[in-house]
Parts: structure tokens; sequence; C-alpha cells
């Protein structure tokens, strides 16, 4: 396993401290589907990661990428190790080095010794099955002290280079907790940076490149319904527009000349802020009557201590009232917070929609949101916000308690 590396012996990598950018990891795994789940594993623990499935792959991820770690699938069946290093030792590479592989597997053994006699910064191998938490151990001394600081890139550049993709975190029915829609939530994946949330980029109101944003929006959701519809997984999809997007009477007609017309599309739902909805409830009612005959509803998103302006209306115009998470998480012991939800559920239910509470994050949370009455529930106790092939296979192979 290791010809054509002993003249390489001394050759040691430089070692380093802890970090404050986000670290960069490459798997190398012959297996497309094994590269695919650790990097989402490390993508979940803030590394930016690619893949390689050759040895010919790995150096151009050494020269492109700067990896950190490079984690190296070991199997009976898979790539050849022994490869692999040789090119890390000829390459100088600086990183750190994990082994993946079965347990009380020799291979798995003899990589490690073999990495170390010449020179490379071998971590401790992982060993399958493993948790994430366990993955979190080996590279701990990769990970940032501090949050990385806000990338200095315009969402009109992130646009122009491709970098936003939508994510997507499950909403589900509050009594029977089947999965029964998913709002899709937008992330930048910046090549330095890794995935950036939007809280970094997402420009102001009056921003020109915000009807851009928007326009990426509506488009990817569509083009990801119908990869879900392909995966046999569709899904009722809920997106974030300004109310400012739908005053152009152009924008709202393009909305709706975009929306799926195959016959197992369920409707789209467009959440607004609570604050902009309420100023805004004249036109949006006006909306409302258009979009409607598109099968799209309208949404209140963040709704809390704002909620007795709705209390003067005859009517509204939104299909849903969603409680701002801050007022349903605890919201089982905090008699403030419940007494916030207790009206905004009251408000959907004098109104004829539907309540729903974000912000679930733990099986009390879930108690209350069901004895206050809410329809629909969504937060970490179901599933984070993930990307759209993770979500996809969420769909397919778990229950929904089980992604809680």
């Amino acid at each position: 396993m290791n010809d054509g590396i002993t003249e390489l012996v001394g050759r040691r990598p430089v070692t380093f401290g802890r970090r404050k950018v986000t670290p960069r990891a490459c798997v190398a795994d012959s297996k497309r589907h094994l590269r695919a789940f650790l990097s989402e594993v490390l993508e979940d623990l803030g590394f930016v990661t690619c893949e390689c499935a050759s040895a010919d792959e790995l150096r151009t991820v050494l020269a492109t990428e700067l990896p950190d770690v490079i984690l190296l699938g070991v199997a009976a069946d898979g790539i050849e190790p022994g490869r692999f290093l040789e090119i890390l030792v000829r390459e100088a590479f600086a990183g750190r080095v994990l082994a993946v592989g079965a347990r009380e597997s020799i291979i798995v053994k003899a990589v490690r010794q073999v990495g170390e006699e010449y020179g490379l910064a071998m971590l401790p191998p992982l060993t399958t099955p493993f948790a994430a938490e366990t993955l979190r151990e080996r590279v701990a001394m990769l990970l940032p002290d501090e949050p990385a600081p806000s990338p200095a890139v315009h969402v009109g550049e992130a646009l122009h280079a491709g970098w936003l993709e939508l994510w997507y975190q499950p909403k589900i029915d509050a009594r029977t907790l089947v999965r029964s829609g998913a709002e899709a939530l937008v992330r930048m994946r910046h090549p330095t940076w890794g995935v950036v949330p939007p809280a970094y980029f997402i420009p102001e109101p009056h921003d020109p490149h915000f009807r851009g944003l928007s326009e990426f929006v509506i488009d990817r959701a569509v083009q990801d319904w119908h990869y879900l519809l392909e995966q046999q997984s569709p899904v009722d999809l809920s997106i974030n527009l300004p109310a400012s997007y739908l005053s152009e009477p152009q924008a709202v007609r393009d909305l709706c000349r975009r929306v799926p017309t195959h016959p197992a599309f369920g409707g789209l739902t467009v959440e607004i802020d609570s604050e902009e909805a309420i100023r805004e409830v004249d036109l949006l009612t006006e909306v409302a009557r258009e979009v409607g005959l598109h099968n799209i509803g309208l949404s209140i998103d963040n709704l809390g201590t704002n909620w007795p302006s709705l209390m003067g209306l005859d009517r509204i115009p939104f299909v849903k009232l969603k409680a701002d998470r801050q007022f349903v998480t605890g919201s089982g012991s905090d008699r403030l917070k419940r007494t916030v939800c207790r009206h905004i559920v009251e408000l959907a239910q004098g109104f004829g929609a539907r309540a729903v509470a974000q912000g679930v994050e733990s099986r009390a949370d879930l108690v209350a949101a069901n004895e206050l009455g809410f329809d629909l529930v969504q937060g970490f106790l179901f599933g984070k916000p993930m990307p759209l092939k993770k979500f996809a296979r969420s769909a397919l192979t778990r229950t929904v308690m089980g992604e809680a």
C-alpha cells in the first residue's frame, strides 16, 4: 500500500490550532451515497465541503479547494487508499486526514499507521456506524471559535454568481403529525464562507435587487416542486415575498403564470411579514383575489403582539396566520407567550384561516400548540431547514417523529 511514497518521509504538515474562519473538508470515497451523507453531516457542523471519487479528482481538489481535512473512505471494495495517501504526501498536504471505515477493519488501522509513518496528520479513525457527535469530536480542532464575520457579498453578486438556493423545513399537521407542506427558505452557498443564513445578505426592502431575489425564489421553488414530484414526494410549498413586490401588477401576473398547472399541484402559499402585511392589507386584499384563482394563498408571517391590529377588520385576505417563533418556543411554561398564541389562534378561527405555530422545538411546545388549537406546526422538533435533495430523501425515508 505504501509503494512510491517511501522517498517522501520527513515532509511533515504544518499544524494549526483553532480557527476563526469557515473550515473546508473533502470527502474522498468511491460510493456516491456515502460521499453525500458525510458531506451533509459536515455541512451541518459548519464546513464548506467538496467531494472526490478518484485519485485524479483528489489532485484537482488539493490544488483548487485547499481543504483543511480529508475524509478518506476505506472499504474492501472501494478506493485504493494507498494511492490517495501517496498523492497527499507528494502534494505535502498540511491538513488533517480522517479514515472512515468499518469497526475492527484491518485496512482502516493500516491506513492510519502508514499515514502517520509518512508524515500525514492522521486523526483517530471514524468507524461505522457513527453518530454525528462522534464526527464533531474528531474534527473539533477545525471548528471556529466564533461565527465567521458577515461576508462582504451583496445579494446582486450572489444572484449573478448562482450562489443562492432554497432550503426546506417541513410543516406538520398538529393533530395527525403528518407532513402537510414545507417552507422554502433562501440560503447562500458562498465559495469561501459556506452556507450563509439570510440575515447576512437579504437586502433592504427598497433595494432594487429585492425584485431579482423574489423572482429567484419563485422560479426556484417551482423547479424544486417539479423535482420533488419526480422523487415521488410532491409537497405544498410556502415562499416568503415582500408586499412591495406584490404591489406591482406585472409581478402578480408573472407569479400566477409561473405556478405549476400539474394536477398534483396542491397550491402555493406566499408568506408576508406581519408588519408589512398589516400595513398593506388593502393592497393585499386585491392581490389575494387575483392569485386565489391560480391556487395561491397569502399568509401572515411572524405575527406576535401586533395581532390586535387585525381585530377591527371585517375580513382578511390571508389563508394562514403564523405565530412568531419567540411566542411559540416555551409557550407551555410562559403565561405571556401562551396568551399571545391563544389570541392568534382565536383570530385565525374567527376569520376562517389556519393557525400556524413556528418555533416548535420540544415536545412541550408541541403539547402547548395542540392545546391552544394550532392547525399546523413547524420547528426543530420536526427537522431543521435542509437542502432540497436531503429534504426529498427525508420525505421518502423518515416518519415525521423520526425527524425529531
